[in-house]
């Protein structure tokens, strides 16, 4: 094992780093683990707001400045960054990056990898050429973590990985950011010229076609006939423009209101009374882990993993993907009752205590990172 202060260094390789789901797992991961590990990043395409952020904090972080198609250059390339970084592990996050860390052992560089599937693309099904290159892609070194049970399933079966070979670990969240508070959920309204009678719903989402947040507002343009409700729209993303233009369509500008990029979501979330999202495909989205922790009662879409952290009917109201009817009548419920949204909320925030805490799961990793890196 080759160490950088005698640390063991360990490079997560992503697509990017705007913000989404996996990319602020390893920030956290990062953050987390300094005190025992040396991280470095690599970046398929381009670093995104998050890798600017790490550049200053005096984080090492490259883009590989992947070409389309195969791009055999980004792999000598992904090679040659870890070997001057003295890279013991690599952590690629979804299976595109861990193919490129991949093949770049193919290149000579014969480094472990841990490949942690975040989610699935939609739609996900088996691919033969994939599966029978998945049985040279891997090595014996190698280990894979699945970020819930239906993500395992899926690499199982549309992957072709061995059961054995795959770990659950949930992704977890510091819950202590994210406690409801009065006087911020007042401030926070007051900021942004909500009035204290009108009900937020608020959907925090990469703006990605998956997140399907059309049908988030075509579902509001089912309520117009409901007074006193809004929607918050957070997050950044190549389907802004189309956002834009449903909202403008169905004549929402008034009830919807796009915020961007923030950083002050366990704000926003205090001043909200619901949380939405209508992803087609999931893995174990940390926006309802965050809401949740919050006390908000949940509208979520019956993908992936969301229904092993949403029990429905019990922490909120669970649909299937594209059903704006349902997503509508289910907003609905929960708008017009302070009680329900109260007992949805209370009985989120322990399971997320319960099931869903940051420290089990940055254990777990750290465990993983030794193990490698001694191999």
């Amino acid at each position: 094992m080759t160490q950088t202060n005698n640390k063991p260094t360990v490079c997560h390789v992503l697509h990017t780093l705007s913000v989404g789901g996996a990319e602020v797992l390893a920030r956290e991961f990062s953050r987390q683990g300094k005190n025992d590990f040396r991280f470095v990043f690599a970046c398929l395409d381009e670093l995104g707001s998050m890798g600017e952020e790490l550049l200053a904090s005096n984080f090492q972080v490259t883009s590989l400045q992947r070409q389309p198609g195969i791009d055999i250059g980004a792999a000598k390339r992904l090679k040659a960054y870890c070997k001057a970084q003295n890279v013991d592990v690599i952590h690629a996050h979804q299976y595109t990056p861990f193919f490129y860390s991949s093949i770049s052992r193919v290149l000579g560089n014969r480094l472990p990898v841990l490949f942690t599937e975040h989610g699935r693309t939609f739609p996900d099904f088996r691919r033969s050429k994939r599966v029978f290159a998945n049985q040279f892609l891997f090595s014996k070194k190698d280990s894979v973590i699945a970020v819930g049970k239906q993500v395992k399933r899926a690499l199982i079966e549309n992957e072709g990985l061995a059961e054995k070979k795959i770990e659950v670990i949930y992704n977890g969240i510091d819950v202590q950011r994210f406690i409801p508070n009065p006087d911020v959920r007042d401030q926070t309204r007051q900021n942004l010229g909500i009035e204290s009678d009108e009900t937020v719903v608020i959907h925090v989402a990469r703006l990605d076609p998956l997140k399907d947040h059309l049908s988030a507002i075509r579902a509001f343009g089912l309520l117009k006939e409901t007074s006193g409700i809004k929607l918050l729209i957070v997050g950044e993303g190549p389907e802004s423009n189309n956002i834009q233009a449903e909202i403008s369509n169905l004549g929402l500008q008034e009830r919807v209101s796009m915020l961007g990029l923030r950083d002050d979501i366990p704000n926003l979330l205090n001043a909200s009374d619901a949380c939405l999202l209508t992803s087609r495909s999931e893995g174990i989205p940390l926006t309802l882990a965050e809401a949740m922790a919050t006390q908000l009662p949940v509208v979520a879409t019956k993908v992936g993993g969301v229904p092993e952290i949403v029990n429905d009917g019990e922490t909120g109201f669970l649909c299937e993907a594209g059903d704006t009817k349902s997503l509508a009548a289910s907003i609905s419920k929960l708008c017009n009752s302070p009680e329900q949204r109260a007992a949805f909320g209370q009985a989120g925030r322990r399971r997320i205590i319960e099931h869903f805490n940051a420290d089990a799961m940055h254990k777990q990793y750290q465990s993983k990172y030794r193990q490698m890196a001694t191999r």
